[in-house]
């Protein structure tokens, strides 16, 4: 019976080159002289920092910008979090690196497989589909 495994994993060293070309763009740009704003990566979080809800949005949208050339998904970060004020004006946001899939999306995607009763390369079409929200990739194919 032919099978396949989907994964969700982001590759953290384009992650990780994506960070340090913020971290340079940052340091050269003019708006953002003599500021605080930085982008941290530890682990699979990341945290922005600014001295302002506008200028974490800068900072955000150059992020977003070297993340999209070196083609890592967008859908990897998890934005959800709060900007969190912290002491002297300065204030941050966590963002984390989604990696492995949870157990709700794992049940839809089992259940869409088995009531499609589709070939394995149509169900992995399906999946794509239904699961917009996660980049999801294919491994371990075997027919």
């Amino acid at each position: 019976m032919p099978s396949f495994d989907a994964v969700l994993e982001p590759n953290l060293v384009e992650v990780r080159n994506a960070v340090d070309q913020t971290a340079k763009e940052i340091g050269t740009r003019f708006d953002f002289k003599g500021s605080s704003a930085r982008v941290e990566l530890k682990d699979k979080e990341l945290t922005v920092w600014a001295d302002s809800d506008f200028q974490i949005g800068q900072v955000l949208d150059v992020l977003i910008a070297k993340l999209t050339k070196r083609s890592v998904d967008l859908r990897f970060l998890d934005r959800s979090a709060k900007i969190e004020k912290i002491g002297g004006d300065k204030v941050k946001q966590p963002l984390t690196v989604k990696s492995g899939i949870d157990s709700d999306t794992a049940k839809k995607i089992q259940s869409f497989v088995k009531q499609s009763k589709l070939k394995v390369q149509a169900a992995m079409a399906l999946i794509r589909k239904e699961i917009a929200d996660a980049p999801l990739s294919f491994t371990n194919f075997r027919d």
